[in-house]
């Protein structure tokens, strides 16, 4: 049973890596993005990429939030 599971994450792990390596590959051309008054010309695969770490690291800190909220001892009235 451990080893099948093993061996699904593994199987997953690759499919995730190649999946994201053909988006790197089909998203190289340059793309101008605006933030405020900057303007950035970059890979999309690199826009991309940024979006999802933010995305990512916003939703950690959000699950870290209201973890902590269910975790505070109760005070009794």
């Amino acid at each position: 049973m451990e080893q099948d599971m093993k061996r699904f994450k593994l199987i997953s792990i690759a499919i995730l890596t190649l999946l994201g390596i053909i988006i790197i590959l089909q998203n190289t051309e340059q793309v101008e993005t605006r933030l405020l008054f900057l303007s950035i010309t970059m890979p999309r695969a690199i826009l991309l990429m940024g979006t999802t770490l933010i995305g990512f690291a916003l939703g950690i800190l959000i699950s870290l939030f209201f973890q902590r909220k269910d975790h505070e001892p109760k005070k009794l009235p």
